[in-house]
């Protein structure tokens, strides 16, 4: 009796020993191949592509960027895979503040230099007031040397406003192309910066300004919203074939081969070859009876 109790405590003590460096084994691996991090999702208005070091005051000299290509600064994973190389470009920092006279003329801006940003796909102008220089989005027609004009001031009649000209869209005319629209008066320009595009000012509801934006939706904005007028430089840039796959990892697009296939693997959609050719004719075998009519009733 001594000797059976002795070997039933041995394996109870084998077992729950066992089972005790099991349970520790198992549990460090799962906290060791399992970190608690968590992998942002692209979008909600977060670029992975560039951080632009923005210093404390404004300035048009070229800005430094960091390169994300794609990941996740944080934690270094891969958010956006469509991203990486790419060209490194300096940032050019846009004044989206077109700030004027709420009385009296326009202030008056001159166009000095039309360049081209590798960070945005419309050109930018230099401009020149005062003894400031600022970068503004440039216009379709917009060249060297123009002179721009910017106001606040909301009249009774509507004004004739020219390419590249800033004013509240109580301003304008109904039918005026308008980009760089501002959300809320005093925002800076939110709405329409795409190459090529700009919204449409349709019609005044009360104090509301109804705009069709470049996706065919209709925005109400408040009449005091700044806005841009013309349509936006560039235009060919949708037009444009890439070329060849360097030019497009120029761009800083990530080549996509290698990725799922519908057609190909077992659990794809099959290739199979077409079914034969059907022949359509009239049966011989079953001819219709022959009917013989006469006046007789």
């Amino acid at each position: 009796m001594a000797l059976n109790r002795l070997f039933s405590n041995l394996i109870i003590s084998t077992t729950t020993s066992t089972i005790c460096k099991r349970t520790l084994h198992a549990s460090a691996i799962s906290y060791a191949s399992k970190p608690n991090i968590v992998k942002p999702k692209p979008g909600f208005g977060k670029s992975y592509r560039r951080i632009v070091h923005f210093p404390e005051e404004y300035t048009v000299k070229p800005l430094n960027v960091t390169n994300l290509a794609g990941r996740d600064p944080v934690s270094g994973r891969v958010v956006a895979k469509g991203i990486g190389g790419g060209i490194k470009h300096k940032y050019h920092w846009i004044a989206w503040v077109r700030d004027g006279p709420t009385e009296g003329p326009p202030q008056e801006e001159k166009v000095i230099q039309i360049i081209e940003d590798g960070c945005r796909t419309a050109h930018i102008a230099l401009v020149g007031v005062g003894d400031k220089l600022k970068y503004i989005l440039a216009t379709e027609n917009m060249k060297a040397g123009d002179i721009i004009k910017t106001s606040r001031h909301l009249p009774r009649i509507p004004v004739r406003a020219n390419e590249g000209d800033a004013f509240v869209l109580g301003a304008l005319p109904t039918g005026t192309l308008v980009h760089c629209i501002e959300k809320e008066p005093g925002q800076g320009g939110l709405y329409v910066h795409a190459a090529g595009t700009s919204g449409t000012i349709l019609r005044k509801q009360n104090d509301r300004i109804i705009v069709q934006m470049p996706s065919k939706r209709l925005f109400s904005f408040d009449q005091h919203c700044m806005a841009v007028v013309g349509r936006l430089s560039n235009v060919d840039h949708g037009d444009t074939p890439i070329g060849s796959p360097q030019r497009n990892r120029w761009l800083g697009n990530r080549p996509r081969s290698g990725l799922w296939h519908r057609k190909d693997g077992r659990h794809g959609r099959k290739i199979r070859p077409p079914k034969p050719v059907k022949e359509i004719k009239n049966p011989k075998n079953f001819p219709l009876p022959t009917i013989q009519l006469n006046m007789v009733p």
